[in-house]
């Protein structure tokens, strides 16, 4: 028992080693990812900024808008960088500490993302099927009734799966097959018995994205019949919630191929669903801001605006230093 002891004490650190069967080629995966991740971070900047600095996007719709883009902007900060330093100087290495606070924060903001659209579904509910109580029941007192236990949810449910992945010992090796600290990866290292890893990690799964999806489609459903009982006011009243459909539709196809591909391996390989595990928390992160600045009409004028102003600009200081 005395060496086992040693070994389990020894392992405070860990190598993240997504992508690893590339080789050599693996340094070229920084190319395409710190091209979407400068998309992401100027995109998100840019929406974030209209939506603060315009008074009439001032409404709930765009203030969950706003939410979902600090979401998506903060998300990837807490994981791309350092994949992104591994990929060009093979720097492959994180404390135990530090692999638990990651896999929180990520986590976490994973679980925001399935909670926002759920808020964006129920918020074009009462826009459309309630409408004369719209503002009544989207102000502030009345949607933090339904707000904060979600959010009260999704801090317990992602505090206890770390703790308890924190109370494990790690006896089979250091070597995490990811490209960040996600939760099946590190308990697949860990000595003894993990079923309650496991159980609370299928717990958290069916309680945040699963339960989310069951009401977000709920929603939609109501929303759908409402629609076509009331003719053609009503249809373009649907357009407005057209944007959030296609958000969630792809987000959830996108969470549904990771999860299956990190739990059905067979033939599959670990280049490609270590792809699929980061590309469901990142993808979203340049997706969401270019769907909503090309589907809703006032994001997309106030863009058109800005784009005006900034061209102008410029061509107003090529003929300055044309007249000099």
């Amino acid at each position: 028992m005395e060496p086992l002891r040693e070994n389990v004490s020894s392992h405070q650190f860990f190598i993240l080693n997504g992508f690893n069967e590339l080789g050599a080629q693996r340094p070229v995966l920084f190319v395409p990812f710190s091209v979407l991740f400068i998309v992401s971070l100027s995109a998100n900047s840019l929406l974030l900024y209209i939506i603060i600095s315009q008074r009439t996007l001032h409404s709930p719709m765009y203030i969950l808008i706003a939410m979902m883009t600090c979401v998506d902007l903060s998300l990837p900060l807490f994981f791309i960088p350092n994949m992104l330093l591994s990929f060009l100087f093979d720097w492959r290495g994180i404390s135990l500490i530090g692999c638990l606070v990651q896999m929180f924060l990520v986590h976490l903001l994973g679980a925001c993302q399935s909670t926002l659209l759920l808020w964006m579904a129920l918020d074009r509910y009462f826009a459309i099927c309630t409408p004369l109580s719209y503002h009544e029941r989207m102000a502030l007192p009345t949607f933090l009734k339904f707000a904060i236990p979600l959010v009260i949810r999704n801090v317990f449910m992602i505090t206890l799966l770390v703790t308890l992945v924190g109370k494990l010992s790690f006896c089979f090796g250091n070597v995490i097959d990811h490209c960040f600290c996600e939760h099946m990866a590190l308990v697949e290292l860990a000595c003894g018995s993990t079923a309650i890893n496991n159980l609370v990690g299928l717990l958290t799964v069916f309680l945040i994205p699963v339960v989310d999806f069951i009401f977000i489609a709920a929603s939609y459903i109501v929303i759908f019949s409402s629609v076509l009982s009331s003719g053609k006011s009503g249809a373009k009243a649907l357009h407005t919630c057209v944007t959030h459909i296609v958000v969630m539709a792809v987000s959830l196809t996108i969470i549904l191929v990771a999860f299956l591909s990190y739990r059905i391996r067979n033939n599959l390989p670990a280049a490609v669903r270590v792809f699929f595990s980061v590309m469901y928390l990142f993808f979203p992160s340049c997706f969401n801001p270019i769907i909503y600045g090309v589907r809703t009409t006032e994001i997309q004028q106030h863009i058109r605006r800005i784009l005006i102003l900034i061209l102008t600009a410029k061509v107003g200081l090529g003929s300055n230093k044309g007249g000099f």
